[in-house]
């Protein structure tokens, strides 16, 4: 697979609940100081980057001291609240780390359906990036619960990278990328390195493996690809357990599973 990512100028990534709270509950700590310093150290080379993070209500639960994560929509919007407080006190201390400021939007994917919401999004992510602040993003659980029901943030990312005319999304997930079968439960199979068209055979083969932590599943992050792909933008699903996997991507080595949506579908 010949794939070029010097392009990039402006870049999403997608980090799931399971991939930055131990099985504990707690904030990982480790993966958030890994996943700031590979964020500034794109940054410092010039490429501008959102953060799209899951994580506030299994954080906000064990803060609370439930013994579960929350299974009705009122006590996970309150578990929401309470953990992205203590997510993003987390984020905010790794970057200074590293001399980047962050900033909180929490959305909904009405900013693409409403004309002046989106305009109002996109002039705010445009000033944050000209102000070299690393903007962080969730969904505003408190007035819409899609996310909480339905696709863990893989459609909002979409949605961001559409809104911010993004060059690639880059989903990291506890799975390694698209397989033929689910590699979970079967041992034979194999990972795709390349999705040229989402189409119906393509769901049919994804089925839906959901994590432990996270809600969303394969069929979320299809019908993410779908919508970049719409836009003329490339999409990688690849695995969060090292971090460094953020790199190896944009080095063009094929890890995860490309989406071929913008530039790299002459290349392919």
């Amino acid at each position: 697979m010949n794939t070029n990512f010097n392009h990039i100028k402006r870049l999403v990534i997608k980090v799931g609940s399971s991939s930055i709270t131990h099985e504990t509950g707690e904030i990982n700590l480790e993966k958030i100081d890994q996943l700031a310093w590979e964020c500034a150290n794109l940054r410092n080379k010039g490429i501008e980057v959102a953060l799209v993070s899951s994580g506030a209500i299994f954080a906000g639960a064990h803060r609370m001291l439930l013994s579960e994560k929350p299974k009705d929509t009122p006590r996970k919007q309150a578990a929401s609240a309470v953990g992205q407080v203590a997510l993003m006190n987390t984020y905010a201390r790794s970057f200074h780390n590293y001399n980047y400021q962050v900033a909180q939007l929490l959305l909904t994917r009405m900013i693409e359906e409403n004309t002046t919401m989106g305009v109002n999004v996109k002039n705010a992510f445009d000033e944050l990036f000209n102000l070299n602040v690393v903007p962080i993003i969730n969904e505003n659980d408190a007035i819409s619960t899609l996310e909480i029901e339905f696709g863990d943030n893989d459609k909002l990312s979409a949605v961001v990278a559409r809104i911010i005319q993004a060059d690639l999304l880059i989903l990291l997930s506890d799975i390694d990328g698209l397989y033929n079968s689910n590699p979970k439960t079967n041992p034979q199979a194999k990972r795709l390195s390349l999705v040229e068209k989402v189409d119906e055979d393509l769901y049919k083969m994804a089925g839906n493996a959901i994590s432990s932590a996270g809600t969303g599943g394969m069929i979320t992050k299809l019908d993410a690809a779908k919508l970049c792909m719409e836009r003329g933008i490339d999409m990688v699903i690849a695995d969060s357990q090292d971090l460094s996997v953020i790199r190896k991507i944009m080095d063009g080595e094929d890890v995860g599973t490309l989406f071929v949506g913008g530039k790299n579908a002459g290349l392919v």
